[in-house]
């Protein structure tokens, strides 16, 4: 049996009239950069993840450089985010100047944990402090960091909080109030990516930006079309940010679809739960859901031994299965000049040697998670009884 690990000829195929004709609206109207498409999704993703404003931009990524400019974050300023994370989300930091500080994960969400963020900032001295302007927590596979905790955090320090909810469009996190909030609701900024590969997938780069502050929207739209405001006056330097109407049109078509793919990974996610428990695969350890909502943007295993072997014997099985990520941003060789240490954040070198993802969409089938498994089963059988 052939698994990809990411079927998205699958998912065209379902909704594929409705694409091309939302595509033909767009050529027929030749308005391709921004413009009335924009717009309509940036009203929808805002109801969507339950903020007051949206700005469409470019990719993922540039909602998170975008961010950063927009808070005037520059050089010699201290920004704190996780190792155990897509590039981009210290690279941003960089890229506007800024000195990343790497806080290390929880064991079992993979998130950053905010007991360790605590103890950093508090062995910080008054000047580093001082310095400290943002932190970007990540939703990590498509559940929540532990907002209750890092808002307060934030909070107590005067300091922002630029979410990464590039995984986590729809996840939400339970505060101990009892409140649910949706990921990008609970920041200053939240930044997602429309990448082909996340939840709500573009067909190429795209990316959003939410925020519940009136000043910071307006100073997003002015940032994404190089900081003019009107037409070739420029009060700030920004950049090419926009987000243009075609991905906007496939976009809202399949926003129209996203809460019942959400579930069927949810569903696909318990299937794989009941299947290795009915098993009983001790050298596995599966995702840990929080209290809230996990919107499996990657349903990752940790595999106690051997985890590179079993990925090769999967592939081999003709089953798609990814590592995120294999090396953690500290001890990324572009980073050696901030000085960190493998050990200096353990778990992200753990989670790194041991972590795999396996097949999540939506289109999978029983019978295809129920081969995974078995394979899985029989794998780490043999290397039990060898």
């Amino acid at each position: 049996m052939n698994i990809p690990f990411l079927d998205l000829k699958a998912q065209y195929e379902a909704i594929k009239e409705e694409i091309m004709a939302a595509t033909i609206e767009v050529y027929q109207s030749q308005k391709f950069i921004l413009g009335p498409k924009v717009e309509e999704l940036e009203r929808k993703v805002a109801t969507y993840t339950q903020v007051k404003h949206a700005v469409g931009v470019s990719s993922g990524t540039d909602a998170l450089l975008i961010s950063l400019m927009s808070t005037g974050i520059g050089p010699g300023d201290l920004v704190i985010t996780s190792p155990y994370t897509f590039f981009s989300t210290a690279g941003s930091i960089v890229r506007v100047g800024a000195i990343p500080v790497f806080v290390d994960i929880d064991y079992i969400t993979y998130n950053i944990d905010p007991e360790k963020l605590e103890k950093k900032i508090s062995s910080m001295n008054a000047r580093g402090r001082s310095r400290l302007k943002a932190i970007i927590p990540v939703h990590l596979f498509g559940q929540c960091a532990d907002m209750d905790n890092i808002t307060a955090i934030a909070k107590s320090l005067g300091v922002l909080i630029i979410e990464d909810a590039a995984q986590a469009i729809g996840a939400e996190c339970k505060y101990s109030d009892g409140s649910l909030k949706r990921a990008g609701s609970m920041g200053n900024y939240g930044c997602f990516s429309f990448f082909p590969s996340k939840n709500l997938g573009s067909f190429g780069d795209g990316g959003m930006v939410t925020t519940n502050d009136e000043g910071i929207f307006q100073r997003l739209k002015i940032m994404r079309v190089h900081g003019s405001q009107p037409k070739y006056y420029h009060k700030v330097v920004g950049g090419n940010f926009r987000l243009d109407a075609l991905q906007a049109a496939i976009l809202l078509v399949k926003l129209n679809y996203l809460e019942q793919w959400t579930e069927k990974r949810r569903q696909n996610a318990r299937i794989y739960r009941e299947l290795f428990a009915e098993k009983t695969i001790e050298e596995i350890e599966v995702p840990a859901e929080n209290e809230g909502r996990h919107i499996y943007n990657q349903f990752v295993l940790k595999v106690d031994n051997d985890r590179d072997e079993l990925k090769r014997y999967l592939t081999n099985q003709g089953i798609g299965c990814e590592i995120y990520y294999p090396v953690p941003l500290h001890i990324q060789e572009c980073f050696q000049y901030l000085g960190y240490r493998p050990e200096d954040c353990p778990v992200s070198i753990e989670a790194a040697a041991k972590t795999l993802s396996l097949p999540i969409y939506a289109e999978l089938r029983y019978e295809q998670i129920e081969y995974i498994v078995d394979k899985i089963g029989s794998f780490l059988g043999n290397k039990r009884a060898s």
